[in-house]
């Protein structure tokens, strides 16, 4: 099993179960003004969470649900069947709760939870038929120690962290996370069959391990976190063995054809809610793709006269706009200026309720971008939350880069941060998850329900929301992001099925869509070994809402209100485009239609 995603961004999604011992979550004191029937649900959830989450602690302390935060991730033998043991176990008592409960609400999340159990038990048997289990276990480890040493944790759970630590380092009479993650990768290394982990993603583990050490003593300095050079000390060895392992066992063998087997490929669909074939994904993002570049070929000429530029092609008044670089120690001031301006166009246009107060947005570590080489954002704890925020975060390089001069010029000038800003703060995800939070939903429709489809569909819906209020050259930004999440759904299948070679999709990355080649070699590292699969969720989640959309107006007629139509989807949590639907249809159009 690869870590549980620590972020929802451009970059990457959830990716793994949910997994923990027997602990019941605490509700956050929004939740427990919820419907009775939220109460009853999250009682069932704690039937699969305890099931789970023993397997993967970090995801819950990252969550916030209490109990985990001195244990680490379960690499012991056949931990991949023990994990599916529990999990069935947990299955058969969801489905017995499911023949006695009778309120509706709570059977549709008892069937969300019964789905991702069978989901999680697929993704455990697939992966372990057909894949050599290699983990980057220093990014393992800086993750679930980052979990905890966090302005959004609370202050008296961040002790917990040395506890965490002295486990990765079996420093409390364990097994060191490196040592199991060699020992799980050896005792299948001799299986031919199985497909080991691809030369980029063992040479890109390689070049961050510095990086990951650095942060992490950084985080327990910060943090003033007494008493831990020891263990500090022994993961400092133990990094530099596993390195030396990584070398001398590892990238030796590792392949170079970054192609996925069709079998697998359709796992990673699936496992990120895109539930059409890749031919179809493939045949929708073309047009898509034409159809944006066409929108851009039209805005840039206006955007090229307001701005004084000589070119009228939108690939030339991109890179004018790009020169106008933000010096790093500006960047924070000029997004908050555009944060700031965003909320009343948000109230004003009536697009969505939001919040009275500022959303929060900084720069990434170096330790934080190796992890996540793009904007992202961080969420708050959606359990146990006692008034954390969660956080926009953008990267100002790629750690992992060998020439670091080629870098970023993709998020450090004026007119892009108004898209990613939209995206990553508000109407996007801070808004989506500030509304879990503070409206009370069940954590079938948070943890259980989440994936990447509805995650980010939302984030691209909310931009082009904005479009229309945005300057000239934010709105030709934001359809430049727009044409990258049609690249996105059909380079990431042609990649993975053979249809097109690394070298041309860098080509329609850079040439086509206008990206740096540092933001180019993050997105094909992505598509291939980072997360296949998972960046045509964008597109295709965008497009669910915009068909749910345009059905739901033509229903309404002159009563459809966009601003209670967007407070419903963001009502009803992660739910999956389909559920999404049928609450649309069955609850949101009838409530409309009955009003004067």
């Amino acid at each position: 099993m690869k870590p549980l995603a620590l972020a929802i961004a451009l970059s990457l999604a959830l990716a793994a179960p949910l997994s923990a011992p027997a602990q019941t979550a605490t509700p956050t004191a929004a939740a427990k003004a919820a419907p009775e029937w939220v109460n009853t649900s999250n009682r069932y959830a704690q039937i699969l969470l305890e099931a789970q989450l023993r397997f993967q602690p970090e995801s819950a302390s990252f969550f916030g649900i209490p109990g985990y935060d001195d244990k680490i991730a379960d690499l012991g033998p056949e931990n991949a069947a023990r994990f599916r043991t529990a999990t069935a176990e947990a299955k058969a008592k969801l489905q017995e709760t499911l023949q006695l409960e009778r309120d509706p609400n709570v059977r549709q999340d008892l069937e969300i939870m019964i789905q991702a159990a069978d989901d999680s038990v697929e993704s455990t048997l697939v992966n372990e038929r057909l894949i050599l289990p290699f983990a980057d276990a220093p990014q393992l480890v800086f993750q679930g120690l980052k979990a905890l040493l966090s302005e959004q944790t609370p202050a008296e759970r961040r002790g917990k962290a040395l506890d965490r630590l002295k486990a990765y380092t079996g420093l409390n009479g364990g097994t060191p996370i490196t040592v199991q993650a060699r020992e799980r990768y050896a005792e299948r290394a001799g299986n031919a069959a199985l497909l080991p982990p691809t030369k980029l993603e063992v040479e890109q583990a390689l070049s961050n391990v510095d990086t990951y050490a650095k942060g992490i003593r950084k985080l327990f300095a910060e943090y003033k976190v007494a008493g831990s050079e020891p263990a500090l000390k022994a993961l400092d060895r133990q990094f530099a063995d596993y390195t030396a392992w990584v070398r001398k066992d590892v990238l030796p063998h590792a392949r170079t054809d970054t192609r996925l087997p069709p079998e697998l490929y359709a796992l990673q669909l699936k496992q990120v809610g895109i539930d059409i074939p890749p031919a179809l994904l493939i045949q929708r993002a073309r047009l898509a793709f034409m159809e944006t570049r066409a929108a851009m070929d039209r805005l840039a000429p206006l955007v090229a006269k307001e701005k004084g530029i000589a070119a009228t092609d939108y690939r030339e008044v991109i890179r004018a706009l790009k020169r106008d670089t933000i010096a790093d120690d500006k960047l924070e001031t000029r997004y908050r200026e555009v944060i700031d301006a965003i909320d009343p166009i948000i109230r004003r246009e009536r697009i969505v309720d939001v919040p009275n107060r500022p959303m929060i947005m900084r720069l990434g570590t170096d330790a934080e971008n190796a992890s996540q080489p793009a904007p992202h954002f961080l969420p708050a704890p959606l359990v146990g939350n006692t008034g954390q925020q969660g956080q926009f975060v953008l990267p100002l390089s790629n750690p992992a880069l060998k020439d670091k001069a080629d870098g970023y010029d993709d998020f450090n000038f004026p007119a892009v941060a108004w898209t990613l800003s939209a995206h990553e703060g508000r109407p996007g995800h801070e808004l989506q998850f500030t509304a879990m939070v503070e409206r009370g939903v069940s954590l079938a429709r948070t943890l259980f329900a989440f994936n990447s489809v509805n995650v980010e569909g939302w984030a691209l819906y909310a931009e082009a929301e904005m479009i229309p209020h945005e300057p000239l050259d934010g709105q030709l930004l934001a359809l430049q992001f727009r044409l990258l999440r049609a690249a996105r759904a059909m380079l990431d299948p042609m990649l993975n099925l053979g249809m097109i070679d690394r070298a041309r999709a860098e080509k329609v990355l850079i040439e086509e869509v206008g990206l740096s080649k540092a933001m180019t070699r993050q997105e094909l590292d992505r598509y291939t070994f980072n997360a296949p699969g998972q960046a045509g969720s964008y597109f295709y989640g965008y497009a669910r809402i915009l068909e749910l959309r345009a059905e739901t107006e033509l229903a309404l007629g002159d009563k459809f209100d966009r601003l209670a139509f967007n407070n419903f989807l963001l009502d009803q949590g992660m739910l999956p485009p389909d559920l999404q639907a049928k609450a649309v249809r069955e609850q949101f159009v009838p409530a409309q239609k009955a009003k004067p």
